[in-house]
């Protein structure tokens, strides 16, 4: 199971890093010219935020059924020492817990916002720090701290 669960996890990120960056660039662009929030733009900001819970509950699931997780845990005082298990342990999930926050923030402040300029600049502000966050937490290939293929295979 663990396999297969790593497999959709690895494979979801892209969806989750498309649809933020998507949302972003249709809150720039809805911000530099004034144009109205449309249901459209309500829906986009939507399923980012659903994309990410998504996600978070693969991520949830495979942290507790993952052997580098145990076996951090198992010698928490040695196994600190290695990077990868306290990126993967601490770091990763630490990063990407806050950033599922701050997308979940800044999707209801967006939403009860009744100005399009407010709705769109807070669906700009909050969603990118929280792809900034998802970025540097990322077991990119060439991380120094922990290193994962681009896509992950089972």
């Amino acid at each position: 199971m663990y396999p297969i669960l790593l497999f959709f996890h690895s494979l979801f990120r892209w969806l989750v890093l498309s649809s933020l960056v998507y949302a972003i660039m249709r809150a720039y662009r809805g911000l530099r010219s004034a144009r109205p929030f449309t249901k459209a733009d309500d829906s986009i900001r939507h399923w980012t935020a659903t994309i990410a819970h998504i996600q978070l509950m693969l991520g949830c699931t495979l942290y507790f059924i993952s052997p580098v997780i145990q076996q951090l845990f198992a010698d928490l005082k040695r196994s600190i020492a290695y990077k990868e298990l306290t990126f993967f342990g601490i770091v990763h999930m630490t990063l990407m817990l806050t950033a599922i926050i701050l997308i979940t923030i800044g999707s209801a402040l967006a939403k009860r916002k009744t100005v399009p300029e407010e709705k769109f600049r807070t669906m700009l502000r909050w969603f990118s720090i929280a792809l900034t966050l998802i970025f540097i937490a990322i077991p990119w290939p060439f991380s120094p701290f922990a290193h994962r293929p681009l896509f992950q295979t089972f």
